[in-house]
């Protein structure tokens, strides 16, 4: 059993995993900066300098007792995750824009294959046959 598990992470798909998976993470704190301090900014001005992820209901105040904190404001921050929402229509429309890239490219690549494809050998057999059977007329 160890040497199958040896064996299955020995394969490159599982490297490719590990590094897409890290990959992913890198790509997703670079859409989350790119969302929270360029894009939310941006339509917070639009909109009359409003800040979205300052947003928020608060259910019970903090207490706060000789410069000490007793207990933490509690609230729903709604204002986040209205950026959450954009950050992720915002990463979606970047993968639909990727993989439709992507598969511009793998159909271009298969008529590329297609278009070089070598006859099969039956049809090769027919075409020396029925060269064979012109210079016999």
């Amino acid at each position: 059993m160890f040497q199958e598990f040896k064996d299955f992470i020995k394969t490159g798909n599982v490297i490719e995993f590990a590094v897409a998976v890290i990959m992913a993470g890198a790509v997703g704190n670079v859409m989350n900066g790119f969302v929270d301090q360029l894009i939310m900014p941006l339509i917070g001005q639009l909109i009359g300098g409003i800040d979205f992820s300052q947003f928020k209901i608060v259910l019970s105040v903090a207490v706060i007792e000789n410069g000490k904190e007793i207990s933490p404001e509690n609230a729903i921050k709604y204002g986040a995750w209205i950026n959450s929402i954009v950050n992720l229509l915002i990463i979606g429309f970047a993968m639909f824009l990727v993989v439709r890239a992507y598969n511009k490219y793998q159909k271009k690549d298969i008529k590329d294959t297609e278009a070089c494809k070598l006859p099969t050998q039956e049809e090769l057999l027919m075409e020396i046959r029925d060269l064979l059977k012109n210079k016999q007329s």
